[in-house]
């Protein structure tokens, strides 16, 4: 019995492979983790000591798997986008990350974590589209909804990624793949319609609005762009800018902790956003290190109540 021509099994071209040696101490799961939404984000995962990462690229999608090594960071990618993914490597690992002028020598708890958490960069991805989607999730709800709000749209409307990913992994949707996401299933996935038609509206502008940020040339000019979009606020832009570009100077106005965490781990007293602004105004250009040396081990005030209550608008 012959076989047909479509039941052949198809053969992957082969993987790119490289090796990235950087010229600065890079933990690579410091530097490019923080780009995971949750732990079961179907765009990144760990694997041992695998990091593994989905995205869709100008060229295409690609899957790329890093490995650290003594050697420096092995990179295989599969997909039609894995040439742009491995030329785009070091700056995900942080290669244009410019701390010059940067000091904290003269705050023991901002020093201390800094010489604790060495190698710790920050990233760029220049993917601004998918970083401004991800950040509106998250706008006025717990992580927890927005991590889960991800995972099913990226899930069911995203790409399955290529390679012999340890788990299904998948690529976002196109920005017209965002576009064209109905209504019932923004609302089936828990994200509510302020935030989704934001994001079906800085789609109907497409790629220009991405192709503007990243020629903007200062961060207010970035902002100035983001904010022009209906929906989309200071919050919002600030995390467009540190995930797509890695911003040192940017800072999340308006975030719901973050005002508290800064004040606390820098005066022991919790401040709101205009004394997070004033603490964080004698590193000015990299207020962005301040806040994720803070993050990454900074003292944390004792909780004094419940957390909050995530609220199911579906249920409504």
């Amino acid at each position: 019995m012959s076989m047909t021509a479509d039941a052949v099994p198809a053969v992957l071209p082969a993987p790119l492979q490289t090796t990235y040696h950087p010229a600065h101490p890079l933990n690579l799961f410091r530097t490019v983790g923080v780009l995971m939404r949750g732990p079961k984000d179907p765009t990144m995962l760990v694997d041992g000591v695998a990091l593994w990462r989905a995205s869709r690229t100008p060229e295409g999608i690609a899957t790329l798997a890093l490995r650290q090594s003594g050697e420096g960071i092995h990179a295989t990618a599969w997909g039609p986008g894995a040439s742009w993914v491995l030329e785009q490597l070091p700056v995900l690992c942080g290669a244009d990350d410019d701390a010059s002028g940067f000091d904290v020598s003269g705050h023991p708890i901002l020093a201390d974590i800094a010489r604790r958490t060495i190698g710790s960069r920050l990233t760029r991805t220049d993917l601004v589209f998918d970083a401004l989607v991800s950040a509106t999730i998250e706008q006025k709800v717990t992580s927890l909804q927005a991590f889960g709000a991800w995972r099913v749209l990226i899930t069911r409307f995203g790409e399955r990624a290529p390679g012999p990913t340890p788990r299904p992994m998948f690529a976002p949707p196109t920005i017209d793949g965002w576009r064209g996401i109905p209504s019932w299933a923004w609302h089936r996935a828990g994200v509510e319609p302020p935030q989704s038609r934001a994001i079906v509206r800085a789609a109907e502008r497409g790629q220009r609005i991405a192709d503007a940020v990243i020629a903007a040339e200062t961060g207010a000019d970035r902002d100035r762009i983001l904010t022009s979009l209906p929906g989309i606020g200071a919050w919002t832009a600030a995390e467009t800018r540190i995930r797509a570009l890695g911003d040192p100077d940017a800072v999340s106005i308006g975030d719901y902790h973050l005002a508290h965490e800064v004040g606390f781990a820098l005066t022991g007293s919790r401040v709101d956003d205009d004394g997070m602004l004033e603490l964080l105004a004698p590193w000015a250009g990299h207020r962005q290190r301040v806040i994720r040396l803070i993050l990454a081990g900074g003292p944390r005030e004792a909780r004094r109540g419940p957390r909050l209550a995530p609220e199911d608008h579906r249920t409504r």
